[in-house]
């Protein structure tokens, strides 16, 4: 017979979509607090268990040292798991109903300006050679479609349609989106793969993206890249992929684009997510408002 856990797994695969690194997270979460309960209250069943209990294993995990937002990570793992339980009919109340997460410090994300990206765009000596070239598009297509570094590693040859200027990215969940291509960045495209068909032995041919040897790139080295890029024209703290798509939706919003279609481009669920870019808007927006209004003169 399959196990609670078992079938918890299955449902965050086959049900919810999630990705291989998301279920590992969830069970191994799973599995902790099933240990501490074992090893606190000797208790076996984790299906027994009572917001008491779980309530000792946030005091713990905070003794610990683990922060706030960790640990609300891990009540999120415990939250889906007894709510899948419920769903299932193996438990008839979830003894995390009245569970309220932990107050956590507001990161505000600081998107690059403007000047800095046509600084790195346009202070760039002239590229050539796979490498160079390949490198300045992932630099290009991040800034200009917004997609998450997950999805430029996975992008796959047959997902670039040139003929129609678009570009198919599986986020999340497996949800597929299209993406326009501007005209400069089908340029770079072409020329990209111009210099990919002279690349020996390539290993993992259906990928985009390949290294110099033929693989599929790593998320450490397109981290390194996008930091090591930006570090020539920002002296930001954080340089990464992540704050280039926030670069992208906030510049889109600082220039007349609607929420909406912003949210339909980064492949976000729900406009609640898009609205965290909106901060930045509402800045340039007020400067804006602040320098043009008469009674302000």
């Amino acid at each position: 017979m399959q196990s609670n856990k078992d079938a918890f797994r299955d449902y965050l695969q086959l049900e919810k979509k999630y990705s291989p690194h998301t279920v590992t997270a969830y069970l191994n979460d799973i599995t902790v607090f099933e240990d501490f309960n074992k090893l606190n209250f000797e208790q076996e069943e984790i299906d027994k268990v009572n917001y008491s209990q779980i309530r000792s294993w946030i005091v713990s995990l905070v003794d610990q040292g683990i922060s706030n937002v960790s640990v609300n990570r891990k009540m999120a793992s415990l939250k889906a798991f007894f709510k899948f339980l419920l769903k299932t009919k193996q438990i008839e109340v979830n003894p995390m109903l009245k569970h309220k997460a932990l107050k956590t410090p507001k990161n505000v994300q600081i998107p690059f300006s403007e000047k800095e990206i046509n600084d790195l765009m346009f202070g760039v000596d002239a590229v050539s050679g796979f490498e160079e070239i390949r490198d300045k598009l992932i630099v290009d297509l991040f800034y200009t479609t917004g997609m998450r570094r997950a999805e430029l590693i996975h992008l796959m040859l047959k997902n670039i349609d040139l003929s129609s200027n678009v570009i198919k990215v599986l986020g999340k969940r497996n949800k597929e989106r299209i993406i326009p291509l501007l005209p400069i960045v089908e340029e770079q495209i072409r020329h990209y793969l111009n210099e990919r068909d002279l690349v020996e032995d390539i290993v993992d041919s259906d990928y985009f993206f390949i290294s110099a040897k033929g693989l599929k790139l790593s998320e450490s080295f397109v981290y390194r890249l996008i930091n090591s890029y930006f570090s020539r024209v920002s002296e930001k703290v954080k340089k990464s992929p992540h704050v280039l798509r926030h670069t992208f939706a906030t510049h889109l919003l600082n220039n007349g684009a609607d929420l909406n279609s912003v949210k339909e481009l980064l492949g976000h669920s729900s406009l609640a997510s898009t609205q965290v870019y909106t901060h930045n808007s509402l800045a340039e927006l007020k400067k804006v408002y602040s320098d043009a209004h008469p009674r302000n003169k």
